[in-house]
């Protein structure tokens, strides 16, 4: 069951990884600057279409700072610039970005978004940026170098016991069937009976950071999208935490369904999920 992202622990941050992290924080943060000067708390979108239009243009701004900032300090990594996609990339390094997460919380007057990237190397996350405008605060996390929040080093939380926890999880991509939403209401009404207290909400990448803070002690997720997980998975694991499938096998960018926690709730919450959310093998995106 043992998640072998935790490899990353017994490697050591390469100079040029940790310098490349201060770029990638610098960049994240006057993205998140740029959007959050369009961020208004009266925002009401009316229809589907001003919702995707509106998400569109912060989008925009966003990426018109990221993208010359990401790639002119690597050159040679690729862009992965489907933000529902899924499934392992091609070999080589590739920047993984949410220009807004929390995309529908921004243009509802909500503050629960931010700003994310994530280097990936050969499929295995390398450092990531989570930064939240609207609460100044900066997750970030670098293979081998453990995880952090404005300067302060995170831990995952010390519980023992599930009835005890503060679990959470997300929801099906807007339009994804009716397959994944059953699979997710299962999923939770079987967790609802074990832990303590149940989140569901989005943006995946906000509960995510409070595992690896220690303030929520577990996050599943069935339906799987590259940019909401990776960054929190990197984010948990050096924090201490246990990132896996819903069976307990090691993640990957293909695995049909994720779970971080806290160590010692891992093998509790695997046999409360495992078989609930029947998995499915996602297709390889080219």
């Amino acid at each position: 069951m043992k998640d072998p992202m935790n490899t990353f622990n017994s490697l050591n941050a390469s100079a040029d990884d940790a310098s490349l992290l201060t770029l990638a924080v610098a960049a994240v943060q006057s993205a998140g600057l740029a959007v959050r000067a369009r961020f208004h708390t009266d925002t009401r979108p009316g229809s589907r279409h001003d919702i995707g239009a509106m998400i569109a243009a912060n989008d925009a701004v966003s990426l018109a700072v990221l993208r010359p900032a990401l790639s002119g300090a690597r050159p040679a990594a690729q862009w992965a610039g489907d933000e529902g996609g899924g499934g392992l990339l091609p070999a080589g390094e590739w920047w993984v970005v949410d220009p807004v997460e929390g995309a529908i919380n921004h243009i509802h007057g909500l503050p629960d978004w931010g700003v994310t990237a994530t280097l990936v190397r050969d499929n295995l996350p390398v450092l990531t940026v989570v930064h939240l405008p609207m609460s100044a605060e900066t997750y970030t996390a670098l293979r081998g170098g453990g995880a952090w929040l404005n300067g302060k080093r995170l831990q995952v939380s010390l519980k023992t016991a599930l009835n005890a926890a503060m679990a959470g999880t997300g929801q099906a991509v807007p339009d994804e069937g009716s397959a994944i939403c059953e699979r997710i209401g299962n999923s939770v009404t079987a967790m609802l009976a074990a832990a303590l207290v149940v989140r569901v909400s989005v943006p995946s990448t906000l509960q995510l950071v409070q595992v690896a803070a220690g303030s929520q002690d577990l996050f599943w997720q069935v339906s799987n999208v590259r940019s909401g997980l990776l960054a929190g998975a990197l984010l948990v694991t050096e924090a201490g935490g246990e990132v896996t499938d819903l069976d307990g096998q090691p993640w990957r960018l293909d695995s049909s369904g994720f779970l971080a926690s806290a160590p010692a709730l891992l093998a509790p919450a695997i046999q409360v999920l495992s078989g609930v959310a029947e998995t499915h093998s996602l297709k390889e995106h080219p």
